[in-house]
């Protein structure tokens, strides 16, 4: 026996003995044991009613996986952005007569590679699509002046600009082309049809000219007891003031012979 087991030994036989030992109970009794099991159950009464109300609310919100999100009122649906301060930056009001959206710069952007399809401010509108359609009968109205580099008709459709009551003016700095490559080209008007030019020339390239409805005026070279043959070759006559007429073409000019068609008006 070691020295330590000996010492150990000895103060173990030296210690009073208790008689009647007395144990007392480890736990939670009485009203504290009521207590937690009221908590316990009115914690599992509230977790059963939040996940109630969660689950009530994504339902009637229609918050799902596969639908999209869906905003609904009786009047309308307003989405405000506000700046640090609390300032409002821009508004999107949706209601039942007019969508309005008030902000500096409006953008409409396609999904596939974000190319910017319409843009709005308050300088300028850019429609950024291929091609710009406008389905209504009356066409597009424009109050002021319009600036494009072309315009084209749809495959198979006539071109026509027309204005009603007013007049129709194109101007260029470098020129004004119009081409009808597989078909006719029309100007008609009511009253006049102007060609003009101040510095250069009209130039009228074509295999054959044709100016209908044009006076004819009179001559006769052959004696009166003799025949007259049918005329078929004419002269291309032109009056002071511009106007143009034809005269019965003859061995000379035949134009001063009907000089009084100048005088109509």
């Amino acid at each position: 026996m070691t020295r330590e087991q000996y010492i150990l030994a000895t103060q173990q036989n030296h210690l009073p003995r208790t008689e009647n030992p007395q144990f007392y109970p480890v736990g939670i009794y009485g009203w504290r044991k009521r207590c937690l099991y009221f908590f316990v159950l009115l914690l599992l009464v509230t977790a059963i009613v939040n996940l109630a109300m969660t689950i009530w609310i994504l339902k009637v919100m229609n918050f799902t996986v596969d639908s999209p999100l869906v905003l609904q009122s009786d009047r309308n649906v307003t989405l405000n952005a506000r700046n640090a301060q609390g300032q409002l930056t821009g508004q999107l009001t949706v209601g039942a007569d007019a969508v309005e959206a008030q902000c500096k710069k409006f953008e409409v952007r396609a999904s596939e590679g974000g190319r910017v399809l319409f843009s709005a401010n308050e300088e300028e509108i850019i429609i950024g699509a291929d091609r710009l359609k406008v389905t209504g009968t009356e066409g597009a109205v424009f109050g002021h002046s319009v600036e494009t580099p072309h315009i084209r008709a749809e495959p198979s459709q006539d071109l026509k600009l027309e204005s009603p009551t007013r007049s129709l003016i194109m101007e260029a700095p470098r020129g004004v082309q119009v081409s009808a490559a597989a078909g006719d080209f029309k100007a008609t008007c009511r009253k006049e049809l102007h060609l003009q030019s101040t510095e250069g020339e009209i130039f009228l390239n074509a295999d054959t000219i044709r100016l209908g409805n044009l006076p004819v005026g009179s001559f006769s070279a052959a004696p009166p007891s003799s025949p007259a043959p049918q005329q078929t070759v004419y002269e291309l006559c032109a009056c002071p003031n511009g106007k143009l007429y034809l005269s019965p073409a003859g061995a000379g000019s035949t134009c001063h012979s009907s000089s009084s068609i100048c005088l109509w008006h």
